[in-house]
């Protein structure tokens, strides 16, 4: 009972990191490219007011979840899946902390209205950093779901 909690635990957290990271890698991303600086700036203030919240907790408990099936997981297969889940996912929780958390404190620091004329964009940084972690999360879910559908 236990191991199919933690598998549905760890498998809906990371689906939802993957998806979401994939829906902004192929629909936020490109239409925050495409925005005056001014625009841009006061948009992203307004988009990651509540996933600053959220994600780190999920990306980290999909992982301690892994983790924890390593330990009530009876084949090799098995708990390399899931050890190979909890790293993708640590991987995630690593970039976002040094790559796109500190360029949002950046962004997020700027006052409203005109952008100053020495700004430097950081929207192709922060593109670079999120398709690393998106790719983390996507290998993240493919290796949980073998993980738990190896017998």
């Amino acid at each position: 009972m236990v191991r199919e909690a933690l598998s549905v635990f760890a498998l809906v957290g990371t689906g939802v990191v993957a998806g979401v990271m994939f829906a902004v890698a192929i629909s936020v991303v490109p239409a925050l490219l495409r925005m005056t600086p001014e625009v841009y700036v006061q948009t992203h203030k307004l988009l990651g007011r509540h996933y600053d919240r959220v994600m780190p907790f999920v990306v980290v408990g999909s992982a301690v979840a892994e983790l924890l099936l390593v330990l009530d997981s009876g084949t090799t297969w098995r708990r390399a899946w899931f050890i190979a889940g909890a790293v993708l996912m640590l991987g995630v929780a690593v970039v976002s902390q040094t790559g796109n958390v500190p360029i949002n404190r950046r962004v997020k620091a700027l006052p409203a209205g005109d952008v100053p004329d020495d700004w430097d964009d950081p929207r192709g940084a922060w593109r670079h950093w999120h398709r690393l972690r998106t790719g983390f999360a996507l290998c993240a879910l493919a290796v949980t779901a073998t993980g738990v559908v190896t017998p």
